[in-house]
Formats: structure tokens, sequence, C-alpha cells
């Protein structure tokens, strides 16, 4: 069948990323192919259901679904455009992987024809949109592409990083700025022509090279400010003073923002991408390396304090509140959260109930274990000897009074209870049938 426009539309790759933006698209009266993978997400996809937690989403799916607008599969189709959103993690070595990108590339080659938009999406190394020309070149001999003839190739190619976080994904996919890097003037035309389909934000063009460097700038620049804010928490703990406090009075001056300390740094872009900076100027990036080096290692820093709070006793139990990597949403990816309590979880003595309300299963490295243990909010004060706070979800904000209640010891490390952390020290003496506050 004949295609003329920007009509049909493939998205390799129904992730956090991939199925919110094959959604918007399908909204807006195009033909969506999402494809991945995984059976799994492909099946319930087609069923107009959602393998992942986000607002608005669902009802979004189901609708576009019925309506024979968005269709899920395990092999991309015939389309006018491609838009790449798999992942991009690191290697045991810090180094970017780049197969799940050389995977989509080599599934969408036999279906490419003359006209065909390809559009990346996916946090890349610089020059990976350039590599994308090189290896369909050896794919597709027979088609053109933009490093070979700048002003008439067969197919276009741009790089355009998302720019959108969990809990307000629909949102921002449509209202925030875009970022275009085209392999020529013309293929930056097209992609904005694409976005302009939905998008109510404005669209900056750039080169490629630019444009791949912008996403990794954004993410780096975040990455730094919360190691700031990390390792301040851990001086702090040294001088005996409260960090939050501190940070609300410094923040009082006009020219000073410092972000909120955490349990560490996770998901998918900020707890990743810095180190593709790394990889590409090792020498020139000793600000950005360390920032990571204080983000990953703070995870450590809690596990290493809360069992502390565990020496010399023969069991104790420990309710966590959060496994997420961020508050409200069920991503597991990079959780700081994930990694404590796989630490912790390597003690017998220890009995760990987890309370996370966006997941209704452990995952597979803690699923079988047996002194790990997944409860409901309603749970979380009884019966425990330590509450660890990891996570601020809202489920819990609402429910820290009772949980405060209970005579635990809380161990508090994302200022889930700022109301019974009352001065510097972090062990505050507080009514005697409330809990025993403590931050490390």
């Amino acid at each position: 069948m004949k295609r003329n426009g920007l009509n049909t539309i493939v998205i390799m790759g129904l992730g956090y990323i991939g199925l919110p933006t094959a959604a918007i698209f399908a909204s807006h009266k195009k033909t969506v192919i999402g494809v991945d993978i995984n059976s799994h997400v492909v099946n319930t996809v087609n069923q107009g259901e959602i393998h992942i937690t986000e607002p608005g989403l669902g009802e979004m799916i189901q609708t576009v679904v019925k309506q024979g607008y968005l269709k899920a599969s395990l092999k991309p189709e015939d389309a006018d455009v491609f838009i790449i959103t798999v992942p991009t993690p690191c290697d045991e070595d810090k180094k970017p992987v780049l197969s799940y990108i050389v995977s989509a590339i080599e599934a969408i080659a036999p279906v490419l024809r003359k006209g065909n938009l390809i559009v990346l999406e996916s946090t890349s190394p610089v020059g990976t949109t350039k590599k994308i020309c090189q290896w369909l070149e050896k794919l597709r001999p027979d088609l053109t592409f933009p490093h070979q003839n700048k002003k008439n190739p067969n197919i276009h190619i741009a790089y355009c990083p998302e720019r959108i976080i969990p809990g307000k994904m629909l949102d921002e996919l449509v209202n925030n700025n875009r970022i275009i890097g085209g392999m020529t003037k013309q293929c930056s035309l097209l992609a904005k022509q694409m976005y302009a389909i939905f998008l109510r934000g404005k669209c900056f063009e750039t080169d490629t090279h630019t444009a791949e460097m912008v996403k990794l700038t954004e993410n780096s620049f975040r990455d730094v400010n919360i190691a700031f804010a990390n390792e301040l928490s851990i001086i702090c703990d040294q001088l005996n003073i409260n960090v939050w406090e501190l940070i609300q009075l410094a923040n009082h001056h006009p020219r000073v923002d410092i972000l909120q300390p955490s349990a560490g740094v996770g998901g998918h872009c900020i707890a990743v991408d810095p180190w593709f900076i790394v990889s590409s100027a090792p020498e020139q990036s000793p600000l950005i390396k360390t920032a990571r080096d204080v983000n990953d290692y703070k995870p450590h820093y809690v596990a290493t304090e809360i069992l502390k709070q565990c020496q010399n006793k023969s069991k104790v139990k420990l309710t966590c509140l959060g496994l997420s990597f961020k508050a409200d949403t069920d991503d597991l990816r990079e959780s700081p959260a994930l990694h404590i309590i796989e630490n912790l979880s390597q003690y017998p003595h220890l009995e760990l109930n987890i309370v996370e309300p966006h997941i209704d299963k452990l995952p597979a490295s803690l699923a079988e274990l047996n002194n790990v243990k997944l409860i409901s909010v309603n749970e979380a004060h009884k019966n425990t000897g330590i509450i660890v706070s990891l996570v601020k979800h809202q489920e819990f904000i609402e429910v820290k009074e009772t949980i405060a209640k209970n005579k635990a010891k809380i161990l508090d490390f994302v200022n889930l209870f700022p109301n019974i952390i009352l001065s510097a020290p972090h062990t505050t003496d507080i009514e005697s049938t409330q809990s025993e506050v403590v931050y490390a």
C-alpha cells in the first residue's frame, strides 16, 4: 500500500519513552506500529493495556488501540517514519552499549524505502547518529544516505533526544521544547514537521553532534548538582549537622539553589549519560566523573549507615520505604533503593519488609530470598524494629504521622519526616510515643 507524508510511524522500543510517544502520535490519528522484542509487552499493548505506570497513559493506550491507530508488533513494517527509542546502557567498565540501537537499525533496514525519515531519540554518545548512516550504507547499498549525498539523499536521518520524566510524560512530551540535529537541513525540516503533529513546545535546530551533546550535558548538569547535595549530606553526617536545615537556610541566599540529597541517583538517564561524556573525553571531564563517583557511592554509604544501626543484634526487622529510583513511579532502572536493599539482603540476620506501592511483585534479584518480603503501605508501621525511608512517595507522605508514632527507629534518607527531625543533631529526642529518628 502506498503511503504519503508522515502518516505511518514505527516506534522501535515500547518502554518508558517509546510507549508514551506511540500513544501521542496515535492520539493525533496517525497510524503507529510499536515494535518491541518482548512478546509480553506486544501482547499487553495489543490488548489496550500498559506494562508501566504512568498517569493517563493507560486510558490513552486503551483508546488508540480500540480506534485502530496503534498496534504492537515484534517486527517493523513499511512506514514513513522510524523513531528509535531503545535503551543505551553502560557496561561494567562504564562504556556505552550501542547494541540495542544496532539491532533496531538492522531490523528496520529491510523495510526502508526512498523518502523515509529515521529519528534517533535514545540518549547516545556523540557521533552515534553519523554511525547509523554508516551502518545503513552497508545494509542497504541500494539507498543513498545523508553522509553520502547531503543535497539529495534517499533516506533522511536526525537526532532528537527525549526530554521527559516518569510521572509527567504525556504533559512533557507535548509541552517541552525539543532539540533537533539533522544530518542535513532537509532532515531537520522533516523531523520538525513530524514533531509538529503534536508538539506545542519549540524546536531548535542544530547539527547531530551538538544535539547529542546537549542531552548528555543536561543530565550531567543535574548529576553534578545532585552530587554536591549528596556530598554535603555525608559531610554533615560527619560534622553532626542536619543537612536538610543547612540546605534550607543556604537556599535563602538569592543566588543559591542547592538540590535535595537522596539515597543516590538512578534511572535511565542521569545515572548513565554522564559516563558517555567521560568515555569520549576522559582527561577533559574530571568534574563530571567525580560527580558520578559521588552519586554511585551514596547507596553504598546509605547501606553502611543502616548496617551500623543493626550491629550486635541477632535479628533485626527492617521496613524499607521505597524501591523505585524516584518518587511516584514504578521505574526500578538503576534504582539506588534497589541496590541498597540488595546489599542488605546478603545479611541473614536482617528481615527486610519492602514497601513499594507501585509494584505488585519483587524484582528477580529479591523475589526468591527468604529474608525479603513485599508488604503494603498499611503494614509499614507494624511489627518492625527499624524503618528506613529511601524514596519519598506521596503514599508515604500521607501516612508518615502514623509511621512516626511507631516506637521503631527511623532512618530518614529523603527527608520524609521533616517535622520530626527538629534541629541539627542527626539523632533527635522526641516524644516517647514516637520513633527515634536518625539521619545518616
